[in-house]
């Protein structure tokens, strides 16, 4: 993405998303944003349902390691699976659609 936007520049865009569409940059920051959004979540409900990162990973069948990639809001290597098993432990669900 580029570093520094022209100030002339910035009345092109009517919105953010035209400007990331510009960048080529939508769909990642679009992914990496709701890889964000899901990873606190998951921390949220853990806290509510007073869940240790040791208890989480033991009901979701997984190891340590895995959780921590899960519960990191900048990791984004991380399977449908392993969120839907996270958000299956903490009483949610996920929910992945095309539009």
């Amino acid at each position: 993405m580029t570093d520094k936007i022209h100030k002339s520049r910035v009345a092109e865009f009517e919105t953010l998303d035209d400007f990331l569409d510009e960048e080529g940059v939508r769909e990642e920051v679009t992914a990496r944003a709701i890889k964000r959004i899901i990873a606190l979540q998951l921390q949220e409900a853990m806290r509510d349902r007073k869940l240790t990162k040791a208890a989480m990973a033991d009901l979701m069948e997984t190891s340590r390691a895995q959780l921590a990639r899960v519960l990191d809001p900048e990791e984004f290597n991380v399977t449908l699976d392993t969120l839907t098993r996270a958000a299956k432990v903490v009483g949610r669900k996920l929910r992945v659609e095309l539009v």
